[in-house]
């Protein structure tokens, strides 16, 4: 095995040590800092809402830079050309879809769809069986089998679908049927606080194609409210009217999708990772470029939360040239921080605190709990291989938990035992994980190859912070 970091991390996904060894950087005297600039694939969270809409819609759609290769949008991929959309691929940054007009086309005996553990693939896909002229069976991994989505199947059902749990309760796989009129019963939905956004946001893109759209009422604390805004502005976006109250409280998805061209912006949740690295690392500059503060992405504050535990955070200021910055500064300090608009970053946010002085307390986590994995359990049984405590419900709170950081001795300790971490086959989890290693030496990473979940590219990516 080659010692080179370089070398070492821009080998093929497939060809990777695992467990994957994380060197630690360290600059020599009279060397210069790391100063990359780093441009993360195109966001998953925008790809598979926009394959969904364009799937669904009358005539044909381009879409831009897209996200290409990682699994969980093949899977929406896949799942769309079953159900009657036609993609075209003319070269690797573009996508042209063929949308079916607001109805699926399935043979009358129903399709089933494997979507893994791609967790937006069925949470939408699920709520898009209301436009099937058959059954749609929706199921997919272990995991997948584990994920609640009954609040979603609840309301399917409330509006007319028959819905079959074929496995355990309020899980995948299961069977629906849409209403026998292909009309549903009512077109007003009442929540209260979800666990998961993408139940909205699954009911919302669908009621565009609905005969008479879709208002739902979210009541005072919609759960990730940063990914419904998404879901609006992208729909505002493309051309279908939506009505909302202050804060999308209520939304109101009127009836009307035709084709569209939308540009996909960077992976807001893949940009923390480099944000988080520089502000691990005294000194360090990492430049994401594609994205500023005007992006749909909820996941760019992120950066902010980084400035207020001292990194030092720059932004452009130009429409063209869009760019985030983030410099590591001396040492971080411990901080509060809501997460509940960003859970995805909350990893990122978590290996930060480990290296901060102080206890951190991160609020807004509950829905980490069914995510690829339980990533509040994994985050206090990794974190402890370093030393750093996780303290979960907090004060009987399941929406908060406290991270007490390494002191400063023990994060100087030039020669710590080997650790290596398990990744619980979570994207998030591997990439969070190995930004330990830029800092501590002796870690290792297992199963690297899960990041080919929604990031691919990644360990190639992090090898430009030793070049």
């Amino acid at each position: 095995m080659t010692c080179d970091p370089v070398q070492l991390l821009t080998q093929p996904l497939d060809e990777l040590p695992n467990p994957l060894p994380i060197p630690v950087l360290q600059r020599r005297r009279g060397q210069a800092a790391v100063d990359v600039a780093v441009r993360p694939p195109g966001s998953k969270s925008l790809t598979n809402r926009a394959l969904l809409l364009a799937a669904l819609a009358e005539g044909t759609s381009t879409i831009t830079d897209p996200l290409l290769g990682a699994d969980d949008a093949e899977r929406m991929l896949t799942a769309i050309q079953t159900l009657g959309a036609i993609v075209d691929q003319p070269d690797d940054t573009t996508l042209h879809i063929t949308g079916v007009g607001g109805k699926w086309r399935i043979p009358p005996e129903g399709v089933t769809l494997n979507l893994n553990n791609a967790g937006t693939a069925t949470r939408f896909l699920a709520a898009s069986a209301l436009l099937s002229p058959a059954p749609i069976t929706i199921d997919g991994n272990d995991r997948m089998r584990q994920r609640p989505i009954g609040e979603l199947l609840d309301a399917l059902t409330q509006l007319g679908a028959d819905v079959e749990e074929l496995g355990s309760m309020d899980c995948p796989p299961v069977r629906i049927t849409p209403p026998e009129s292909g009309v549903p019963r009512i077109n007003l939905l009442r929540f209260g606080q979800t666990q998961s956004s993408q139940f909205i946001s699954a009911l919302a893109m669908t009621g565009a194609c609905l005969p008479d759209g879709i208002t739902l009422d979210l009541g005072p604390e919609p759960t990730s409210a940063s990914y419904v805004n998404m879901t609006v502005r992208l729909l505002d976006q493309i051309g279908v009217r939506v009505r909302t109250s202050e804060q999308n409280r209520v939304i109101r998805v009127l009836p009307g999708l035709k084709s569209f061209h939308v540009d996909i912006e960077p992976d807001a949740s893949g940009a923390t990772y480099f944000w988080a690295a520089a502000a691990l690392l005294p000194g360090a500059t990492v430049k994401v470029t594609g994205l500023d503060g005007r992006s749909l992405q909820g996941d760019v504050g992120f950066v902010d939360l980084l400035g207020r535990m001292g990194a030092i955070v720059r932004r452009s200021d130009s429409r063209r040239d869009k760019w985030i910055e983030c410099r590591g500064s001396e040492s971080l300090g411990p901080t509060m921080a809501d997460m509940s608009n960003m859970p995805d970053a909350a990893m990122s946010l978590a290996v930060c605190c480990a290296f901060a002085s102080g206890t951190s307390i991160l609020r807004g986590v509950r829905t980490l709990r069914v995510k690829e994995c339980d990533r509040i359990a994994a985050l206090q049984t990794e974190l402890s291989k370093i030393g750093v405590h996780v303290d979960a419900d907090v004060n009987d709170d399941e929406d908060t938990m406290r991270i007490t950081g390494l002191d400063a001795a023990t994060a100087g300790e030039p020669d710590p035992d080997p650790v290596l971490f398990d990744t619980y086959d979570d994207h998030r989890m591997a990439m969070s994980l190995a930004l330990i290693g830029l800092r501590r030496p002796n870690v290792s990473i297992r199963d690297p190859q899960c990041v080919a979940k929604t990031y691919p590219s990644f360990w190639r990516d992090l090898a430009m912070l030793y070049a």
